[in-house]
This record gives C-alpha cells, sequence and structure tokens, in this order.
C-alpha cells in the first residue's frame, strides 16, 4: 500500500493501531475524524483518535450490542439509537421484519456524511431505509423531551463518555432512557472495556443496574478497541427479558457472524469471577 503509515489510538501508555494509509482527516466543531485503509481490516474510523469502526471488524462490536436488545423485547416497532453516525446498528435492526420506525440521533452530521461516503459498508443499505428518521441532535436533549413509554428498544451506540458523549454515562440520562422505555422494552448501551476503562465499566453497569433495577453486561472481543476485550449492557424495567431471544426472531443468525442464541444464553452466563466480586458489592 503505497504511503502507508501507522494509525494508532494511544490509552495509558499503550498503542492500538493498524499500518494504513489516511483517507480523510477533518475537524468538526465536536471532534476530529479521520478515516484510514488498510489490508489488514478495511477502512475504519476514528473520532479524537479514538478507534470506532473497522470494515472487517464492525459486527462483533454491533451484533453485540444490538441483537441481544431486539431478538428479546416484547416489540421492536419503534426503536431510538442514540449515536451510530456510522450505520451499523441501523443495519442491524433492519435485519429484522417489525421496525415501523427507527429515530438515529447523532450530535454531529459531518460523522453521517463522512461514514456513507467512505464506509458505506458498515451501514449498508440502511442509510437507504426510509423507515430510519435521521436527527441531528444531542442525544440527552433527545431523551428529556420524548413522552414516556415511546420506544420498545433504545440503543446507547456511544463514543467514549468524553467530547460529544460525555453526557451519555449518567444517571440523568439514564432515567429519562427508562422513562421512555416501554415497560417491556430493553435497553442496549456500549459500556467500555473492563480492563482498559475498568472504572467507568463498573460505575456504568452497576448506575444501569440501580436505574432500572435489572442490568447485565456481556463481553465480548473487539481486536482494534483498547486491550481488544469490549462489553455491552442490557437493561429491562420489570424483568431480565433480555436474557431469552425470542424464537420467532432467531433466523436472523443466519446472517450473523457472533450473534446466535446459543452464543446469547451463553454471554450473560460467562462473567469473569473478578468482576462478578465487583458486581455483588
Amino acid at each position: 500500500m503505497k504511503s502507508s503509515l501507522w494509525v494508532d489510538e494511544f490509552h495509558l501508555g499503550q498503542r492500538y493501531g493498524i499500518e494504513g494509509k489516511v483517507l480523510l482527516e477533518k475537524q468538526t466543531p465536536f471532534q476530529k475524524i479521520k478515516v484510514i485503509e488498510s489490508k489488514k481490516y478495511g477502512r475504519g474510523l476514528l473520532l479524537d483518535n479514538c478507534w470506532m469502526a473497522t470494515e472487517y471488524h464492525e459486527k462483533n462490536y454491533h451484533e453485540c450490542l444490538v441483537q441481544p436488545a431486539m431478538t428479546s423485547s416484547k416489540k421492536i416497532n419503534k426503536i431510538l439509537i442514540i449515536g451510530g453516525g456510522d450505520g451499523g446498528s441501523a443495519k442491524q435492526c433492519f435485519l429484522h421484519q417489525d421496525i415501523d420506525q427507527i429515530d438515529l440521533v447523532e450530535i454531529d452530521e459531518e460523522v453521517i456524511e463522512v461514514c456513507k461516503k467512505y464506509l458505506s459498508a458498515i451501514g449498508g443499505n440502511a442509510w437507504d431505509n426510509p423507515l430510519l428518521k435521521i436527527h441531528i441532535e444531542d442525544g440527552k436533549k433527545w431523551v428529556s423531551q420524548i413522552p414516556d413509554e415511546t420506544y420498545d428498544v433504545i440503543i446507547i451506540d456511544s463514543s467514549d463518555p468524553i467530547g460529544p458523549a460525555k453526557g451519555l454515562f449518567n444517571k440523568e440520562f439514564y432515567t429519562n432512557c427508562k422513562r421512555i422505555l416501554k415497560n417491556d422494552g430493553v435497553l442496549a448501551a456500549q459500556s467500555e472495556s473492563p480492563y482498559s476503562f475498568f472504572e467507568i465499566h463498573i460505575e456504568t453497569v452497576k448506575l444501569l443496574k440501580n436505574v432500572f433495577d435489572f442490568a447485565d453486561p456481556i463481553y465480548g472481543s473487539m481486536p482494534i478497541y483498547p486491550s481488544g476485550w469490549w462489553s455491552w449492557t442490557f437493561a429491562a424495567k420489570n424483568a431480565k427479558r433480555y436474557l431469552n431471544p425470542q424464537l420467532n426472531r432467531c433466523h436472523i443468525s443466519e446472517n450473523c457472524i457472533i450473534w446466535s442464541p446459543r452464543w446469547h444464553k451463553a454471554s450473560f452466563s460467562a462473567i469473569p469471577a473478578f468482576l462478578d466480586r465487583e458486581f455483588a458489592n
């Protein structure tokens, strides 16, 4: 690859990088956007020099975030995605047929435009689906203005809790999410790495448990993220309904590389001992 260089995310004395070519680098009012092209992982997206997605591994992240919620909520007619400007979460939602509307709330319009142009494989046909309604808005403000029990599924597909995403990791935000989630719905949130962001991960899971009463994390591999080990946490109001996928939705596993009913059920039980002790306190 001509003019290749190492593109790295630096985190606590460590670096996570790919050899590739920079296709785009621009500053928006909210953050710096960078797009790279590599032989190993395809094209990739960084926001403020932190890895968000690569073409070859985006399903490792998006399936784990989206499908446990989409397959377990009683209904999936109306969906809210906070963030998700690369389109990957919306594409995963559209594997299901019962959707009436998806509200995608992204604070930085440039992220969407860049991903449509340079990383179209991640969002696929989701961008052209008329059921996808895009709102350029602050997610924290959006959830504060929505009527009670509006959404069947809420997906918080945010970046790390710095910069534009800082307001998406606190009690006020989660309390509003609970209010606008239907009683038999499910919330999904990316909840950082238990290795690289240990304190944030523990605090996020405990806070969701405190707000919703029922919340549990799962863990999986994200090769380019700090430590390569990531987490996603699911919450519900009245029971741990996220534990059990509905049989009539399990056919979507044919289009998945990670999610399956077997993986789904096992993931919620596969809690490492050191984390199990933290959540018990």
